[in-house]
């Protein structure tokens, strides 16, 4: 697959923007959103703005099969630029907080940006970026000190609905993998999927929804966001996240669903202030995005009760399957938990290096077919057709299903770190060291030396009160696993460094601490 320019779009579909809008509309005094410096921004008045925006963007050139890419943080401005600028019949592109000047730039470029948004909160990373691109269009959300505010500038357009007619097939997106360094894989998403994925029912996420995103809205929170404005709901932003604030927002705002993934979990359940927070109101705790631990969400259901609901999915193919309260009891080989069953539509199979399925209980690379399976990586055709083939979806991820068909992931392939007498997968051994009393959080990465062998390495936060020691937590995995899999170096430290999406940043500690 590659870029080429869609058909002309059938008339009759409705973009998922023009979808929210549209239930935005039906109420128009209720609060939409709430931004995380206090501003309340009402259904209406949101609607308003988008078409306002959509129709400037659009009047300064922005079309079908163009870019524009997103610097923005979460902010309510950026939320309602994504929506003009697909309204606008635009594909958008978001620029990860976190990642270097370098390759922002190389992401911008790689995907033909024909404008760039700005929005306050990332004018420093700007300050980086722009020396580094040639991008026709730079436009900021809010007064700046470079480039033109196109907010003011579309106050004077009229807020009428307004959509350039875009087909199901069409990109609405191109979200780009996580990582600190090179330049990430670019997903082309279509209109089509999405706009059938934001009408999947949350159980459990309140009635109507309130959605917490306190991690950025380029990432799972914006799609969790678009989900609670469809069915009726409203979202209220935080800048980041951080588990004090996390905790008083719940209460305050009487917060009925939230996304973390497991290490912010963790971090939230280990808060000091969260034995006495009113959390009464939250209905639905999301989690996924990296391996969890059974022990550290007996904990999180003790402490939060049966509210955790475990999501599986990667980019490439939207969600996969979803594990509710009552079945965080169902457990694999090692007691490992199960990450589910397929969402609706959704069909999985395991399959041998031949690619030939396996039966129940055998573990295999897990391939996946969905209505939401990605349209082909930008730009790279030959990539796109090792991993998608007759609509099926190569996860990279191994696992097994059981008789019943919940899957258990054992660990991503490319992740396996290749030992002296065996593999290790570091999942394995980050489980059982949560399950030690002494230790909080850990990540578990591999180590190459000189002459090209893998050593496992681990980077353990004490839990509270505690003073693990490297020797002792190495003789605890090499008894209960066996050597193999015993981390060579146990590092110490004070927090487990997180890339821009929230996962375990181990790039960063290989280099920091495998030396």
């Amino acid at each position: 697959m590659d870029h080429d320019r869609p058909a002309e779009p059938r008339r009759t579909f409705t973009g998922y923007a023009e979808a929210i809008l549209d239930v935005l509309a039906r109420t128009p005094d209720r609060p939409a959103l709430t931004a995380a410096d206090g501003r309340l921004i009402r259904a209406g008045e949101f609607r308003d703005g988008v078409y306002r925006l959509a129709r400037e963007l659009a009047g300064r050139g922005t079309g079908r099969d163009m870019t524009v890419s997103l610097l923005t943080g979460n902010t309510p401005e950026a939320l309602g630029a994504r929506y003009a600028a697909n309204l606008a019949g635009a594909r958008v592109v978001f620029l990860y907080d976190g990642m270097a000047p370098e390759t922002l730039a190389q992401v911008v470029d790689s995907v033909d940006t024909r404008m760039l948004l700005v929005d306050p909160t990332r004018y420093r990373d700007a300050g980086g970026l722009l020396p580094r691109v040639q991008v026709p269009a730079v436009l900021t959300l809010g007064p700046g000190s470079f480039g033109e505010d196109v907010l003011a500038s579309s106050g004077h357009r009229e807020p009428e609905p307004f959509a350039v007619p875009v087909a199901p097939g069409d990109d609405w997106c191109i979200r780009h993998t996580g990582g600190t360094t090179g330049i990430p894989k670019g997903i082309r998403m279509a209109h089509g999927p999405y706009r059938r994925n934001i009408a999947m029912p949350l159980t459990g996420a309140g009635d109507p929804p309130r959605f917490l995103a306190c991690t950025a809205i380029g990432h799972l929170a914006g799609v969790l966001a678009d989900m609670t404005l469809f069915q009726g709901g409203s979202v209220v932003l935080r800048w980041a996240f951080d588990p004090g604030d996390v905790l008083a927002a719940i209460e305050r705002e009487r917060i009925t669903h939230l996304w973390v993934l497991p290490p912010l979990l963790y971090r939230l359940l280990d808060h000091p202030a969260r034995p006495d927070t009113d959390l009464s109101s939250l209905c639905r705790i999301s989690y996924g995005g990296c391996p969890a631990s059974p022990a550290r969400l007996g904990q999180a259901a003790e402490a939060f009760g049966p509210v955790l609901h475990g999501l599986y999915g990667q980019t490439e193919a939207l969600g996969i399957t979803e594990v509710g309260p009552d079945e965080h009891s169902v457990t694999g080989r090692g007691g490992q938990i199960t990450v589910g069953r397929p969402l609706p539509g959704v069909e999985i199979e395991i399959r041998d290096d031949d690619g030939e399925p396996l039966p129940p209980g055998q573990e295999g690379e897990i391939h996946v077919s969905s209505p939401g399976v990605m349209s082909g990586y930008w730009k790279q055709p030959e990539l796109t057709a090792e991993v998608v083939h007759d609509g099926w979806v190569r996860t990279g991820d191994i696992g097994y299903l059981d008789d019943e068909g919940h899957l258990f992931i054992v660990d991503r392939r490319k992740d396996m770190i290749i030992v002296v007498g065996g593999h290790v997968y570091p999942a394995e051994v980050e489980e059982l060291l949560l399950a030690h009393p002494a230790v909080a959080q850990c990540a578990v990465f591999g180590v190459r030396a000189d002459d090209s062998t893998e050593h496992v390495h681990a980077a353990v936060v004490a839990a509270p009160g505690h003073h693990p020691d490297p020797d002792r937590l190495r003789e605890f995995v090499t008894a209960r696993k066996g050597r193999i899999y015993a981390p060579e170096a146990v590092h110490l430290v004070p927090a487990i460094p997180l890339t821009s999406v929230g996962k375990p940043d181990k790039k960063l500690l290989q280099r920091t601490l495998g030396g």
